[in-house]
């Protein structure tokens, strides 16, 4: 079976309010686009699609990847406007012969090898799986004006991470109805935001989820850096 990792680093990360973007921060000594090329590097990942932002595909090569020597990113593409454009653009980029495709958020440094075994044994029998976490606070649904209209049964709610793995001809179906029903979707006032939606919304497969991890944050704001390095601190104390 052949396994492909695709990898988004185009985010412009307005929320961290820096100089550049997030994925090129320093975290503990390595930009923070490094840890989830690494994990997939030394993983049982064959290949690495890289998804960047338009225009910085050169400065990923010779900065991050010829930089730290992966060997697995064999594409590095530019992405789209939105998060999905930019999954349609590596998915495009990934070889035929792939069995299943591993979505990652290159924000999301803690991934690691046994959270990608127990997602890929799960999606080898089940097609279609994401990694999350049952939350841990109660949700309220709202509705007008910040009132109540319903508090979901906890036991039944994820917080969703990445990745997001699956059967790469499901994949590849899904994505190809979106990129014709797009506009269709967008008018019905759909909001597409993970991929999983994507494939419950135009292929009609069930998704599982698979557990991961509390510490397999986003590095998203200022707050969310300063804990990822808080972590890494209490990990290299072990």
């Amino acid at each position: 079976m052949k396994t492909t990792a695709v990898v988004l680093a185009g985010g412009s990360g307005k929320r961290m309010n820096a100089d550049r973007p997030k994925q090129y921060l320093e975290l503990c000594g390595h930009p923070l686009l490094y840890y989830s090329l690494r994990a997939f590097e030394d993983s049982f990942i064959d290949e690495i699609v890289l998804v960047t932002a338009a225009g910085e595909e050169e400065y990923c090569r010779t900065q991050i990847v010829e930089t730290y020597g992966f060997q697995k990113v064999r594409q590095i593409v530019p992405g789209g406007k939105e998060r999905y454009h930019s999954v349609m653009c590596g998915i495009k980029a990934v070889s035929e012969d792939a069995d299943y495709i591993f979505i990652h958020d290159g924000a999301r440094p803690f991934i690691t090898e046994e959270i990608l075994a127990r997602v890929y044994s799960d999606v080898q029998e089940k097609k279609a799986c994401v990694v999350g976490m049952p939350v841990k606070d109660t949700i309220k649904i709202a509705g007008e004006r910040g009132v109540v209209k319903d508090t979901p049964k906890r036991a039944l709610v994820w917080q969703v991470q990445t990745p997001q793995v699956f059967d790469a001809g499901l994949i590849r179906r899904a994505y190809g109805r979106l990129e014709k029903e797009e506009a269709e979707l967008l008018a019905r006032g759909v909001e597409i935001t993970d991929d999983a939606m994507i494939v419950e919304l135009l292929s009609g497969h069930e998704v599982y989820l698979v557990e991961g991890s509390y510490e397999n944050i986003k590095v998203t704001t200022p707050d969310d850096l300063e804990y990822a390095g808080w972590l890494f601190a209490k990990k290299l104390e072990k």
